[in-house]
């Protein structure tokens, strides 16, 4: 069963083309990578995966769940609000700026949403943050405000937020490109832990070697898309040369 279908989608901004023809689909438990150039659409993919940006042309489904699809005039249509609602709650996103609220404890922070979305206890709110906090290195932090902690540790408040709602698939997006050199790593081991999970993820990053060790697919794109896809294997030793011109400015750390 595909967590994430996305078929043909098109998305321009001013005339300008971001996203051409760009179909992909997600498996249960599948962590998909997907690298390319800065402006290659990689980002605006995510938000039309989101809901954050609405495509132009294409198709999007959930669990086999429509969310969008092709009207008769050829352009998208989306599913009423409350079919959205339930949609939404398939999935969780991790900016690259963490998109913590200030005024909220670590923890607040966490089951915010579990209790005013999901409708869940505050007890069985606190309970899973308590672990997922535990699980992120952060056990001592639940009574700190964000902007008491480290770019990586508000990081992996945000990854325990995403996580909090237990969805069938995360969306990465550049989640280290905010952080420092040295930081990185922290948040890059912890989102390699969420493995045995069995979560899907897709990952847009810049980590190349990153890349190639946690993800079960790897998408390239460049100039909106989809050059190449395939296992880290293939993708990493391709012939194409956009791909290898890519990578090359990587050779170092592969």
């Amino acid at each position: 069963m595909h967590v994430l279908e996305m078929n043909h989608v098109e998305k321009s901004f001013n005339e300008q083309n971001v996203l051409r023809d760009i179909s992909l689909s997600v498996k249960e438990g599948e962590i998909l990578s997907v690298i390319g150039p800065s402006g290659s659409g990689k980002s605006t993919l995510l938000r039309c995966a989101t809901l954050l940006e609405q495509m132009d042309k294409g198709e999007l489904f959930y669990l086999g769940e429509k969310a969008a699809w092709n009207g008769s005039d050829g352009t998208t249509v989306y599913a009423k609000k409350e079919k959205l609602k339930e949609i939404q709650k398939n999935y969780g996103l991790v900016f690259q700026n963490f998109n913590l609220f200030p005024h909220m404890t670590v923890l607040n922070n966490i089951i915010d949403a579990p209790i005013h979305v999901q409708k869940r206890s505050k007890e069985d709110a606190i309970k899973e943050a308590t672990e997922l906090l535990q699980k992120m290195g952060l056990a001592d932090k639940a009574d700190a405000y964000p902007c008491q902690l480290s770019g990586g540790q508000c990081q992996r408040v945000a990854i325990a937020r995403a996580l909090a709602l237990n969805p069938k698939i995360l969306f990465f997006d550049e989640p280290t490109s905010a952080l420092d050199p040295e930081l990185t790593g922290e948040v890059l081991k912890v989102i390699k832990s969420l493995a045995d999970l069995h979560i899907a993820m897709v990952i847009v990053t810049h980590e190349m070697a990153f890349a190639r060790d946690i993800s079960d697919r790897v998408i390239f794109m460049a100039e909106g898309v989809i050059v190449e896809e395939g296992t880290p294997e293939e993708v990493f030793a391709s012939n194409n040369v956009r791909t290898q011109n890519f990578l090359g400015r990587y050779g170092d750390i592969l």
